[in-house]
């Protein structure tokens, strides 16, 4: 165990000296702008920050006072310490990667208030002065030894950020046509009128007119100018909007408030629904907090207990929308309980002819492994205990889930549990299909708009 130590003010002499050593890193700077609200540009802004007087991004001023503040509180004197006075002089800016020495140094004593007076000083790693300051403290007169606080890990995740990279990719292209179905609440209403408001979508409100309208009113909304389709209930809603799709008049279909399997009933009819010779299947897209890049769950909603042709085809659709949303060669792993085959668990069995599936060219556009347990699919540590080499262990773009209990359980707990964002999309229809959960909030429903456009875009360059 450490401990931490302070000098009372009779063992301290002018003179003395302590330091502490930092070096300024990215999550430095977005940890004090989280803990202070201090979101000058300079600080958090790297385009901009490249446009000033310093031409990069450079650390809060008091991110180095916060230092002198550290080495007083823990070294010299350390803990008892009452802080009075502190002045500060910048010299110069502190840049990410740049190391800094803080220095304290007791220049005065006073006897009778038991004051210290101590020169502060930070210097770079070119010697040049930073900081530097004098600071006036009441000294410890009683010896204090503790142990040393063990402080937690801190992740920074900036919610939604990879959302947001969604939504930037679709600036170019043009709105496609987007029926939604039974909009009837302000979530899934408010979701479309704004993904119309950044051009992504051309709205088609398809349900009640009335109710739709005292929605839009009751959320501030405008409906000028958005067409809407008037069908008496949510499942008539479902059907009319098929049947535009099947017209031509729309090329993306949206769930609004009504239950999945009411709006799919009509998708899937055989004769006056949108199949096509490819299984229908869900995508959940998730923004997790602590993992690199999205991660896409599959199939987690329509199809409950796939076999192994179905679960070709969902395979197939999530390597697809991986294209379009621009990851050239997406890494599949098909999950199970265990990495390895094992005849009494048929998911470990499919998971292999999955593989061979890819070899064979009956999947292509991917990188495909498993099985895989879920450790050894999104961590490189546990793959790598297991003794797991391959190109997709600890770096998954893609889960394929045994099947739909599996793989809600799955999703839900990164959302509920690890604080991810989800956004969901059903690909296998003539059309694409925003399949978002009725919890799922506004910034969710724009990154599925999101994927159906970049979808759609990518398939009309005959990519699927």
């Amino acid at each position: 165990m450490q401990y931490i130590e302070n000098r009372t003010f009779d063992e301290i002499r002018i003179g003395d000296t302590a330091q502490i050593v930092r070096t300024l890193k990215p999550e430095d700077i977005e940890l004090f702008a989280v803990m202070s609200g201090d979101v000058n540009p300079a600080h958090v802004d790297e385009e901009y920050a490249h446009s000033d007087m310093f031409h990069k991004v450079i650390a809060h001023g008091m991110w180095g006072g916060a230092l002198i503040s550290a080495v007083l509180g823990t070294e010299l004197p350390g803990p008892g310490t009452i802080y009075l006075d502190q002045n500060l002089k910048f010299r110069h800016p502190v840049g990410i990667g740049d190391t800094v020495e803080v220095r304290v140094t007791v220049a005065a004593k006073d006897a009778a208030r038991k004051q210290l007076t101590l020169d502060c000083r930070c210097t770079n790693q070119k010697g040049e002065i930073v900081i530097e300051g004098q600071a006036v403290v009441i000294a410890p007169t009683e010896k204090v030894r503790r142990p040393r606080a063990v402080l937690p890990e801190v992740h920074l995740h900036e919610q939604g950020a990879r959302y947001r990279d969604l939504l930037a990719a679709t600036h170019d292209l043009p709105p496609v046509r987007m029926a939604v179905v039974h909009p009837c609440d302000a979530l899934s209403l408010t979701g479309a009128l704004e993904a119309a408001s950044q051009g992504m979508v051309v709205p088609i409100l398809v349900g009640p007119h009335d109710k739709i309208v005292a929605v839009a009113k009751d959320a501030g909304q405008n409906l000028d100018g958005v067409e809407i389709v008037d069908a008496p209930h949510s499942h008539a809603a479902a059907e009319r909007a098929v049947a535009l799709v099947r017209e031509g008049k729309a090329d993306v279909l949206m769930k609004g408030k009504l239950h999945t399997d009411e709006l799919m009933a009509p998708v899937v009819d055989r004769d006056t629904g949108l199949r096509t010779e490819r299984r229908i299947s869900h995508i959940f897209a998730l923004d997790v907090p602590h993992y690199p890049k999205p991660l896409f769950v599959t199939d987690a909603a329509i199809n409950i207990f796939p076999d192994l042709d179905t679960k070709r085809d969902i395979v197939q659709n999530a390597i697809d929308l991986a294209h379009a949303l621009g990851i050239a060669r997406p890494k599949v792993a098909i999950l199970s309980a265990v990495e390895t085959v094992y005849p009494k668990i048929p998911s470990t069995i499919e998971a292999a002819a999955l593989c061979k599936m890819l070899d064979r060219g009956q999947l292509t556009g991917g990188i495909i492994d498993g099985p895989l347990a879920f450790d050894n699919a999104v961590s490189r540590t546990a793959a790598e205990a297991k003794g797991i080499r391959s190109e997709v262990a600890g770096d998954a773009d893609i889960l394929v889930v045994p099947d739909l209990e599996a793989g809600n359980m799955i999703a839900k707990q990164l959302i509920y549990l690890a604080g991810a964002e989800s956004a969901g999309i059903a690909l296998g229809a003539r059309v694409p299909i925003v399949l978002t959960s009725r919890a799922d909030g506004v910034m969710s429903r724009l990154a599925s708009c999101a994927m159906a456009q970049l979808y759609t875009a990518y398939r009309a360059k005959g990519a699927v």
